[in-house]
């Protein structure tokens, strides 16, 4: 009888939790069944940080002097976790053209599950993203000279702001006809990365260039990142730059509190 008695509450998150966890497993079972995904989403930042480290980092200048390669690591780290967002969409519109998402809704399970089972595994794998750029970088002679804590939560901004992009991702997955669509947000995603501190700092850049660089949310990310790696190029003049570390946990927090909210109407609205 006690078992009976149960409370619904209690119930309700237990089995909300299993059913994330599915989706979670679900996730990660595509990916070992798939491993080119990986492979193909590993394959551009690992590029990239040979193209610009090696073939164009000697004629790469570094505001105050330093390593470009140093400087350049963080932008990467930072650049692999903003075209995440593509690989959310690309999902959600795949699973929602293939109808599993109106499977998903047929079925007696919670319905949080399908974004919230989406945003952990998504979450999960770009750490292990992560962690292999990072062990490319340590290979190619970058360091962190800003001691363990300032390094991890370093890394804590960056899966910040991805965590941010997955919701963006899910909105525009839900809202996208289907999986070419949301592989033309490249287009969008690629000026943001290269209109930022990825690559050059701000302070190179036109006058009429430099602000929109600065207060741009992947800018904010990088800088904070080289503020507490210790790799030079961190600073800038303007506020925007000053408070890098703060404005790369409010940024983040403000896509959250803006894509999270539509995409639960979204796909509340499916089933309508």
């Amino acid at each position: 009888m006690s078992t009976a008695l149960t409370p619904v509450t209690g119930s309700r998150a237990h089995w909300a939790l299993v059913d994330c966890l599915t989706l979670v497993r679900r996730t990660l079972l595509n990916y070992r069944r798939n491993p080119v995904a990986i492979l193909w989403q590993l394959g551009f930042p690992i590029v990239s940080v040979l193209l610009y480290g090696f073939v164009f980092g000697s004629a790469m200048r570094v505001p105050g002097g330093g390593d470009y390669r140093a400087f350049l690591m963080p932008g990467m780290f930072t650049m692999a976790m903003a075209f995440g967002l593509m690989n959310t969409a690309v999902a959600v519109v795949t699973d929602s053209g293939k109808g599993v998402v109106d499977r998903f809704r047929s079925m007696p399970m919670a319905p949080s599950a399908v974004a919230t089972g989406r945003a952990l595994s998504d979450l999960l794998i770009a750490t292990a993203e992560l962690t292999v750029l990072a062990a490319t970088a340590l290979a190619i002679g970058w360091t962190s000279n800003g001691g363990p804590g300032a390094t991890l939560l370093g890394f804590g901004l960056i899966l910040l702001l991805r965590f941010s992009l997955i919701w963006a991702g899910v909105w525009c997955g839900l809202v996208l006809p289907n999986a070419e669509a949301a592989g033309a947000l490249y287009a969008v995603v690629f000026p943001l990365t290269m209109i930022s501190s990825v690559y050059v700092a701000p302070s190179l850049m036109p006058s009429w260039l430099a602000p929109v660089a600065a207060w741009n949310p992947i800018s904010s990310t990088v800088t904070a990142t080289r503020e507490l790696f210790g790799n030079p190029g961190a600073g800038g003049g303007s506020w925007i730059e000053q408070h890098a570390v703060l404005m790369a946990v409010v940024w983040p927090l403000a896509l959250v509190a803006l894509f999270l909210p539509l995409a639960v109407r979204r796909y509340q609205a499916l089933s309508r």
